[in-house]
């Protein structure tokens, strides 16, 4: 059964967002709200939101006064929440069904919120395989709407203060465009001072997202300053393997924040206490570029102490130093600075047949007809979007060449 309003004037709120008067069945209309000028539009559309309702809180000139748990709670909120959470699947069958009765459902939220009797309705469980196989727990529409709620609103004015610039995902204007730009311009820096005489010190997490230790991640929020807020990232942290203690569902929001804070330990050790100038990560993609071979060995051995020591962590066989003539992989790319300085960014070889294999099931697909060729000249234009980023001109005209789309005999005939 849909959620009943606790009061008139919370009905009076709704249906004002909704329809802009309640002018039904003789009521009298609601008095609306003054027009309020907005004076942030230029950083606004900067940070690439498309509309008023959809801006971050602490973009927003009209926020609500209270804790940072009112924050969650604001109706007007959690409505920018579910147009963030609805974006580009509007019609997908449980969105369509929470969307029906809107109002009804948001501010049962909100109430839920309120007084505490929210509860997460659990996850369910799917698999990726592109590029490898991933177990995704995602949670169910209401649910997102809530987390985009928290970590829109609460969760990304904190971490924002307390993470590194050059830490990379899922952050305002730092996602791998960002990663891919600062490594580029390390490695110019790198050149002018010391040529291409240099390492590389690559470190990558194993099984990153699974061994995420709740106690300690805990441990870490332990000092954030609301108290209900805190209780609810307590159970959010202990929804998923309770029994293990150990590991974040992939599909939460709330987790990539996690994942981001959980290394800001590590991030520390290599900015203050070695001084290392040239340091971006990208989640728990790590990649340090030095002079000097022995330093970043040891600085090798100092990570993977504190990683295990105070976050239980291990790093995979990918982590090793080896010399910047040899190049790097990150965020999708192969970086290496060639005899005169010009950094290059090739396709790494496992995206190139990614690509090929996408390519060829837009062949398949067309021709049986399971996609127009309006649908695939949109998802063509999203990649060429991306590859242009690298030094990719003769990957593209050798792919492109070949690529042909043709009717099978059905479609033909149909």
């Amino acid at each position: 059964m849909p959620a009943e309003f606790p009061d008139a004037e919370g009905k009076q709120y709704a249906d004002r967002m909704f329809s802009g008067t309640l002018e039904r069945e003789g009521t009298t209309p609601a008095p609306r709200r003054p027009h309020r000028e907005r004076t942030d539009d230029a950083r606004h559309i900067r940070a690439g939101c498309h509309d008023a309702e959809t801006m971050p809180w602490d973009m927003r000139t009209d926020k609500v006064a209270g804790t940072e748990y009112d924050k969650l709670c604001d109706f007007e909120n959690l409505y920018r929440a579910f147009r963030l959470a609805a974006r580009g699947k509007r019609g997908k069958g449980d969105i369509i069904a929470f969307e029906l009765e809107l109002a009804k459902n948001l501010w049962s939220l909100a109430e839920e919120l309120k007084n505490g009797t929210y509860r997460l309705s659990g996850y369910y469980h799917f698999q990726v395989h592109d590029p490898k196989t991933r177990d995704i727990q995602a949670l169910y529409f209401r649910d997102r709407v809530v987390q985009h709620s928290l970590c829109d609103n609460i969760l990304r004015p904190y971490f924002e203060n307390r993470l590194i610039h050059d830490c990379a995902a899922c952050r305002r204007g730092k996602g791998t465009q960002f990663a891919v730009d600062r490594l580029t311009a390390f490695l110019r820096a790198f050149y002018k001072e010391h040529g291409t005489n240099g390492y590389i010190l690559k470190c990558d997490v194993r099984k990153y997202f699974d061994n995420i230790d709740h106690v300690i991640l805990k441990g870490l929020l332990k000092d954030f300053p609301d108290e209900r807020v805190r209780t609810l990232l307590f159970d959010i942290i202990d929804s998923h393997n309770r029994e293990t203690g150990k590991g974040l569902p992939l599909g939460n929001q709330s987790s990539q924040w996690f994942a981001l804070y959980y290394l800001d330990r590590i991030d520390r050790l290599i900015k203050e206490k070695y001084r290392i100038r040239y340091y971006t990560r990208y989640m728990d993609d790590l990649v340090l570029v030095h002079e000097d071979k022995d330093y970043l060995q040891q600085c090798r051995k100092e990570i993977e102490r504190v990683a295990w020591e105070e976050r239980k962590l291990t790093f995979n066989e990918k982590t090793q130093v080896f010399p910047l003539t040899q190049g790097v992989d990150y965020v999708g790319w192969h970086f290496y600075v060639t005899g005169t300085g010009k950094v290059i960014k090739r396709l790494r070889t496992s995206n190139k047949r990614r690509f090929k294999r996408r390519l060829k099931a837009f062949q398949k697909q067309y021709r049986e007809g399971g996609k127009t060729f309006e649908e695939i000249k949109q998802s063509l234009a999203s990649y060429n979007g991306h590859l242009k980023h690298g030094h990719t001109w003769k990957l593209r005209k050798n792919l492109y060449g070949k690529f042909v789309l043709t009717k099978g005999e059905e479609e033909k005939n149909a």
